[in-house]
């Protein structure tokens, strides 16, 4: 019998293990932590019985992931919760932009910008089942809808400054793309910065922004579950230390950094191809606080309380100086803070009226910068737009670039995203044989991988039906 191992439990890790474990594959999962789930967990890091999930959050791409949904996964306990509206966007006149699941009531709220909003998104949302399937494909494939994916790559190529000031006149229609266009984690002045916007906001019609009941180790619990069901075998506080460890396995799948596939493979690996994983660059980094609060933040604008996700900025001019700064080792002093606020409809987060939240911004990566001087910037962008919010924190944990490496080495540099989102790396993560290494057993099939980061688990589960294909 084929035996398989896998090397590291977060949710991509986890769909490679079940993609071969479904295709009667021996497959064992190895996790260094006690704890499953990569970036995909939730523990209690402020005060006891306020559960903050520590690295993902809000999951658009998991409940539109082709690969989560074709999985049974409420019979293993995942609950997706739909708030009411998938982002607010507060601006300084104390009103907020919000992207509501009705597209049509999104583009009335843009005053004169109604119909070059729904010209831009209608067609994408309207069709987003097929636009998924191709942007969270292969990266090289035959395209099924290929006048869907054209009309898409067209505005996609686009930088956002130069996409959002083209096609909409309003500082509310600007401000809103530009929010979506910087969880690209690139200058808004570059090419395909526009590319997460779109798909953020198509996502936001047509299938919105849940959050996992539970928190995010809901996600990984249900994943596991699953694939313990198909027979396969997870061992945690299990750190590889080089593959050699895992014998005559017939597949090895590693759900790492490039950088530590380079360690993990070193006997293994080619001089070449180890070269080519040296050349993978990391990118921005976040600074993320976590907050256990004594009640809901206390919004000017009281229509962000019907959304999860808060988008603090202001204007897109303001936006793109946060996400222009990171690329060029600074952190702006009005930093760009993207805020979840998940307990607002998810009671189980927190004590009964108490609430749990938690804001980032970029920065540098390996940014090693005053955690104090990072909170006091942080902070000050929620209370610009909730005033008295700093009265309503009963304790606090602070995430440097370094404390989030040293709880998931994967996060280089405090890099959440897997790796820059260069032009180049879009092509070709980490190189270009994609999920294959220069060793006939290894893949990779991390976030470095197609199609990137998020939570939709497409790497694993692509990188493994990549690895089945060459068993044939």
């Amino acid at each position: 019998m084929t035996t398989a191992a896998i090397v590291g439990s977060g949710p991509n890790g986890l769909s490679a293990a079940i993609t071969l474990a479904r295709a009667g594959i021996e497959t064992v999962v190895y996790e260094a932590r006690e704890t499953i789930g990569g970036c995909a967990r939730t523990g209690e890091v402020t005060l006891p019985g306020f559960h903050h999930d520590l690295g993902s959050s809000i999951y658009p791409m998991g409940v539109a992931s082709p690969f989560f949904s074709s999985l049974p996964l409420a019979q293993f306990g995942l609950r997706w919760i739909e708030p009411d509206a998938p982002l607010a966007h507060p601006l300084d006149d104390g009103s907020a932009v919000m992207l509501e699941h009705d597209l049509e009531q999104t583009a009335a709220s843009l005053g004169s910008d109604s119909g070059a909003y729904k010209r831009l998104l209608q067609p994408l949302a309207d069709r987003w089942p097929d636009l998924v399937s191709e942007v969270l494909g292969p990266l090289i494939h035959l395209p099924r809808h290929p006048i869907l994916l054209a009309r898409f790559g067209l505005s996609a190529m686009l930088p956002a400054t130069l996409l959002a000031k083209t096609i909409f006149r309003g500082s509310r229609a600007r401000a809103l793309f530009a929010g979506n266009a910087a969880h690209s984690v690139l200058p808004l002045e570059n090419a395909f910065s526009s590319a997460v916007a779109l798909v953020l906001g198509a996502a936001g019609h047509a299938t919105g922004w849940p959050i996992a009941a539970g928190g995010a180790q809901s996600i990984s619990k249900a994943l596991a579950a699953y694939f313990q069901s198909l027979g396969g075998r997870i061992e945690t506080s299990r750190p590889i230390a080089t593959l050699d460890e895992l014998g005559a396995t017939d597949l090895i799948l590693a759900d790492v950094s490039p950088r530590q596939l380079n360690l993990l493979g070193e006997k293994e690996l080619t001089p070449k191809y180890k070269r080519s994983l040296d050349y993978f660059k990391y990118g921005p980094a976040a600074f993320k606080i976590d907050w256990a609060l004594s009640e809901p933040i206390p919004w000017k604008a009281k229509e962000c309380l019907r959304a999860a996700t808060v988008h603090l900025g202001g204007t897109l001019e303001e936006i793109a100086a946060s996400e222009r700064a990171p690329w060029q080792g600074s952190v702006a002093p009005k930093p760009f803070v993207l805020l979840a606020q998940p307990s607002l409809f998810d009671p189980t987060r927190a004590p009964a009226g108490k609430h749990t939240a938690w804001g980032y911004c970029h920065v540098p990566n390996g940014f090693s910068g005053a955690p104090d001087q990072m909170q006091a910037r942080i902070e000050a962008q929620v209370e610009r737009f909730a005033p008295g919010f700093r009265d309503c924190i009963l304790a606090r944990k602070l995430w440097s670039t370094a404390a989030f490496e040293a709880w998931n080495p994967n996060l280089i540099g405090g890099d959440l995203s897997g790796g820059a989102m260069t032009l180049r790396q879009l092509a070709f993560r980490p190189t270009e044989w994609q999920y294959r290494t220069s060793s006939r057993r290894i893949y990779l099939c991390s976030a470095s991988t197609p199609p990137g980061g998020a939570v939709h688990g497409m790497c694993g589960h692509l990188a493994a039906l990549t690895a089945l294909r060459d068993l044939m």
